[in-house]
């Protein structure tokens, strides 16, 4: 069994210029976590989560480091800043993606190694799907259950 056979062609995206308020607004309603940054071509070129959005709002290190007292408390105030800022500016840029023909469990071990719940799915450089961990279980399960 391949990614083909099992992953989400309905995926989600976004642009890098689009606004962080763009995609939070996609992952409140759709219940989402993120989605994969594509360009005007379809091609992959980041990732934005939860974690990249609210990560903006931290201090960084070096300030941390520092005598200065951080009032965490009162930094929710900043993700209203954050919600206008384009998404290409804290999307993760350095993405990995499978190939449509991996065979399922190693698109499962690529997942596993690099603490993945799920992996955009290109062919050529393009956005052509999505897995998740839950896809390949469901798939193994189905292809056991029936004797396939």
């Amino acid at each position: 069994m391949q990614v083909q056979d099992i992953m989400s062609t309905n995926v989600k995206t976004v642009g890098p210029d689009d606004l962080v308020k763009d995609i939070a607004i996609l992952m409140i309603m759709d219940h989402i976590s993120g989605a994969p940054v594509v360009d005007d071509g379809n091609n992959l070129v980041g990732i934005i989560s939860e974690k990249d959005i609210l990560q903006h709002m931290f201090p960084k290190l070096d300030e941390v480091m520092s005598d200065t007292y951080f009032d965490f408390e009162n930094m929710e105030h900043n993700y209203k800043d954050t919600m206008n800022v384009k998404i290409g500016e804290l999307m993760t840029k350095e993405v990995a993606s499978i190939d449509l023909d991996m065979p399922c469990l190693k698109a499962a071990s690529t997942m596993w190694l690099k603490r993945f719940r799920r992996i955009p799915v290109t062919h050529k450089g393009k956005l052509v799907g999505i897995v998740s961990i839950g896809d390949v279980h469901r798939a193994i399960f189905k292809s056991c259950m029936s004797g396939d």
